[in-house]
């Protein structure tokens, strides 16, 4: 993607197949430019996720989409082991991981985790930010961080 901002055109074909509305076109954009954007009250600074329009914790209207620092925790994570096409088995399980941000406590964000074996994934394990492309798109993942993993 080019460094100017996609069109709201451009982000609904890009995301054909994703339910985009006014208050997530942001976080999608950002995904085209390989940004996470996560909404954040620009009057208390509380961070939003998922994307609302309004701050629940001081109700002001002026909430501002806002690139993260990528670093993070690993709150929870499953292996999924059922396939949901019956014509692409698994050959391995798919992850769905809980990451809270290094934002603020109780700010997560649902990922994978890669570059590490499913063994060693453990709770409260910092990751960073990183990005993976799949079917011509690029995709939020993370990452551990610190000591060698796998």
């Amino acid at each position: 993607m080019s460094n100017t901002a996609a069109s709201d055109d451009e982000v609904f074909k890009y995301f054909h197949d994703v339910k985009i509305d006014h208050d997530n076109i942001a976080h999608y954009r950002g995904l085209m430019a390989k940004k996470l954007l996560i909404n954040r009250c620009d009057d208390c600074g509380n961070w939003i996720y998922p994307h609302r329009p309004l701050c629940p914790k001081c109700l002001s209207w002026n909430v501002i989409p806002t690139p993260v620092s990528g670093k993070g925790r690993l709150y929870m994570y499953t292996l999924i082991m059922q396939s949901r096409d019956p014509d692409m088995p698994l050959t391995e399980p798919i992850q769905a991981a809980a990451i809270e941000l290094a934002e603020q406590p109780g700010l997560r964000y649902l990922s994978r985790v890669v570059n590490c074996p499913v063994e060693v994934l453990a709770h409260d394990m910092p990751v960073a930010l990183t990005w993976i492309e799949e079917n011509g798109r690029f995709w939020p993942v993370f990452q551990p961080t610190g000591k060698a993993h796998g």
